[in-house]
């Protein structure tokens, strides 16, 4: 460990990055640099770690699925992806314009996946994200609601820049949910975008929301301003399984 008044200073400053770099300066032999370069230097290794750790802190928060980093999109399956939209959704310009991405396709498919990839990606451009599954978001309300706490979770969820909607549609949705979807979509529109995936084809939504005047409300909140990606095909689970079945065989 380096003892150096300048890299006491420097931790006492919780600048780690620029200590961690200017003992490292000092074991080497700089002397061809001038000062603004070693400068340079320290507030570069500086601002790469305070990067890091701001990312490493907002993977944590968004709870997204695991292994879901967008260079690993599978794009080799046969399943409908529309690879040019999806890697323009991936330069994040559609968080610019506060728009949203809807995901649908069978079971399997890998909606989930790619939502979360496109979180992550939002997240490495410096967005807030966060994943849940609207029967949870839904019961989150309502014990917030019991718990005085609901006025305070949609604040918490208004200010997701990229918030994950997974599936969508698979349960039958009462008025109290019905109108909390609302809230959490009003709060959103034209401020914050939102990513939904479902099995249910966007024109069967309407439908499944249950009542015409709220459906009416909530589907012109989420759908106007989104992107599109219909998939389809056979589920990726099962064709891994079977491959994995007929490894294990050979």
């Amino acid at each position: 460990m380096l003892h150096h008044p300048t890299y006491d200073k420097l931790t006492r400053l919780k600048l780690f990055g620029m200590a961690r770099a200017f003992a490292e300066q000092s074991a080497l032999n700089l002397g061809h640099l001038d000062f603004d370069e070693r400068l340079g230097l320290l507030v570069d290794h500086e601002t790469t770690e305070r990067d890091g750790k701001a990312l490493a802190l907002r993977l944590q928060r968004a709870k997204l699925k695991p292994n879901t980093a967008a260079e690993d999109t599978d794009y080799r399956h046969a399943r409908g992806l529309d690879k040019a939209l999806f890697q323009r959704l991936l330069g994040g310009h559609w968080l610019a314009d506060k728009q949203n991405v809807l995901l649908t396709g069978p079971t399997g498919v890998g909606k989930t996946w790619l939502g979360c990839a496109l979180a992550h990606q939002a997240c490495r451009q410096g967005y807030s994200a966060y994943y849940v599954r609207l029967p949870r978001l839904l019961d989150e309300l309502s014990i917030g609601r019991a718990d005085g706490r609901y006025s305070k979770l949609l604040k918490q969820i208004a200010r997701i820049d990229a918030l994950v909607i997974d599936d969508w549609g698979l349960a039958v949705l009462d008025d109290v949910h019905r109108r909390d979807l609302l809230e959490v979509l009003d709060d959103r529109h034209g401020v914050r975008s939102t990513i939904v995936t479902s099995q249910l084809p966007i024109e069967h939504w309407h439908a499944a929301i249950g009542d015409a005047t709220l459906a009416d409300a909530i589907l012109d909140r989420l759908v106007h301003n989104a992107h599109q990606l219909n998939l389809k095909g056979d589920s990726l689970r099962k064709k891994r399984a079977k491959l994995t079945t007929s490894t294990h065989q050979e």
